[in-house]
């Protein structure tokens, strides 16, 4: 089995832009970040969905973050 050293590299690009975002929305950073992270690894490593798997997981999480964050403002 070889390591998708690119998949892992795009992987900690998108937890550095949660990082970011959880900066910029007062929030506690790693757990945005640990979240990215733990998204990649699953769809990388566990569901073997490579570059589509990885970018709907993200985009999953920056969705739920959104709706939970809308919700909770009300």
């Amino acid at each position: 089995m070889t390591i998708p050293y690119t998949l892992i590299l795009v992987s900690l690009a998108f937890a550095i832009f949660f990082h970011r975002a959880a900066e910029l929305e007062d929030e506690p950073t790693w757990i945005w970040s640990a979240l990215s992270l733990v998204i990649s690894a699953v769809t990388i490593f566990w569901l073997h969905c490579g570059w589509l798997g990885m970018f709907l997981g993200q985009l999953a999480l920056f969705v739920g973050i959104t709706i939970f964050r809308m919700s909770r403002k009300k």
